[in-house]
């Protein structure tokens, strides 16, 4: 990922509609759907604050991370109230998102990320606890649930 707005994301995911419309696959153009309306209505949000009024690629990333998160919660409710077809839904649909996002992290990837980022910042005390934290998201935007890393890197500092 380099500076400034690169629309790799972007062209990807509209590249994509255009394929599910062509092969009429009802199911992936209306996640797709929704993930360009998630993407616009970041913009436009992004307008209001003065921004040039289009979210670059980072963004796109964490926006579909949060929208991969929202149906892993729905999913494990549908399962557990016995509503399987919803539950399958979800999950539909995170396939879907994720061919969008990096490969995720393993548990013991995140681990050695997070070893790294705290040798890497000298991090000594959870006053640097903000540093390892932005260290990790310069790199790992979209490969890993950084509220369950927070956790894990106080852990090593506290």
């Amino acid at each position: 990922m380099g500076m400034g707005h690169r629309m790799i994301m972007r062209d990807r995911i509209a590249a994509a509609l255009k394929d599910a419309m062509k092969s009429r696959d009802a199911d992936r153009l209306s996640t797709l759907r929704l993930i360009n309306a998630a993407i616009k209505d970041k913009d436009i949000a992004a307008r209001g604050e003065g921004g040039e009024g289009a979210v670059g690629d980072a963004e796109v990333l964490a926006i579909l991370g949060r929208m991969v998160k929202q149906r892993q919660e729905s999913a494990r409710a549908y399962e557990e109230g016995g509503r399987l077809e919803l539950a399958e839904k979800e999950q539909a649909e995170i396939k879907v998102i994720e061919e969008f996002l990096p490969r995720q992290l393993s548990d013991d990837e995140v681990t050695s990320a997070i070893d790294a980022a705290i040798a890497e910042t000298g991090a000594a005390t959870i006053r640097d606890m903000g540093k390892v934290m932005a260290a990790l998201k310069a790199r790992y935007t979209g490969q890993m649930d950084f509220g369950a890393a927070g956790p894990r890197v106080k852990d090593r500092l506290g």
